[in-house]
């Protein structure tokens, strides 16, 4: 097999586990790029496009206290909306991304660029900040590859 990127490198270490994503800054480029390797629905059950608030807490289970008190670009979002598409999928691991690709929505404490990419399974929770501000498609694509980066290291440090 060919290897073009970290979702080919994901296929051994994965072994038996399922995997399922929630995405909201990166509009389901994420998944896109997982079943971009031949044989994904080995592994990949699916996800969710969770774009308002609206559907994070209905679909995902984030909580108005929580959107309210942290707001959706914040590490507790992106864990709640991993835990909620883990639950929801019935998958042993979920990938979660947020944040404000701009070129609008940022603010001094939560600028252009800023991300999040959680990772909840049943032995960890894990999430990545970072700051991406070249522009939208460099944030969506820079954190679909944190996504991808953060799951490959989980696994390889767990198989």
């Amino acid at each position: 097999m060919e290897e073009q990127g970290l979702q080919y490198r994901i296929v051994e270490p994965i072994g038996d586990r399922t995997l399922a994503v929630a995405e909201s800054v990166t509009g389901g480029a994420l998944a896109a790029r997982i079943v971009s390797v031949p044989g994904a629905s080995r592994y990949f059950l699916g996800g969710v496009v969770a774009y308002s608030n609206d559907l994070k807490r209905s679909a995902l289970g984030v909580s108005d206290d929580l959107l309210r008190e942290h707001g959706a670009v914040s590490e507790e979002c992106a864990l709640a909306m991993a835990r909620g598409a883990r639950r929801f999928a019935g998958a042993d691991i979920a990938l979660a991304t947020t944040g404000i690709a701009g070129p609008e929505g940022g603010t001094e404490s939560k600028p252009v660029g800023l991300v999040y990419v959680a990772l909840v399974a049943p032995d960890a929770e894990l999430c990545t900040r970072s700051v991406w501000p070249e522009g939208r498609h460099e944030c969506v694509g820079n954190t679909v590859e944190e996504g991808l980066r953060l799951l490959y290291k989980y696994l390889t440090s767990r198989s």
